[in-house]
């Protein structure tokens, strides 16, 4: 959570990702990309000038401030974590991943936010080919049929 609106943040998310794909960032470039007409994104520029985040000379190239930078690539990463997280870990379809990253990326709080992190970091780092607990359930997931547990349910000393 930034403290800016959920549009807000879709148009900081939206420029830092177009800058990275392109010299320059046009509004026309942002419209398109979030399905938007140009005088939508016009006053949202305006709105995220006035909080120091964007820059842009009369119908020029939008440019990200170092604030505005740091905020759209936070929001960002936050957007690749929780798409890791629904995709490769739940198992989601990739455009339903994509889909409900976008709509929750906006409402997480910092301790869901790094728990979700720790928990996507936790499984990448896992030395085996595909850790044992995800496979048994994306398969309780798909069939509601619990596979023999073999101590994957069992926890430590308390």
């Amino acid at each position: 959570m930034t403290g800016y609106t959920q549009s807000l943040e879709d148009y900081l998310e939206t420029l830092y990702v177009i800058g990275l794909e392109q010299k320059v960032v046009r509004v026309r470039d942002v419209a398109q990309a979030l399905g938007v007409k140009m005088p939508s994104v016009v006053v949202a520029i305006k709105v995220l000038s006035e909080k120091g985040l964007v820059e842009q000379e009369k119908y020029g190239y939008i440019e990200l401030t170092a604030e505005g930078e740091r905020v759209g690539k936070e929001i960002y990463a936050r957007h690749q974590m929780l798409l890791v997280f629904f995709h490769d870990i739940l198992g989601l379809d990739k455009e339903v991943a994509e889909q409900d990253a976008c709509r929750i990326e906006h409402y997480l709080s910092p301790e869901a936010r790094d728990r979700v992190l720790k928990m996507v970091q936790f499984v990448q780092q896992c030395p085996g080919e595909e850790v044992m607990f995800l496979k048994k359930f994306r398969h309780f997931a798909e069939t509601g049929e619990r596979s023999e547990c073999t101590g994957c349910c069992e926890f430590g000393p308390k």
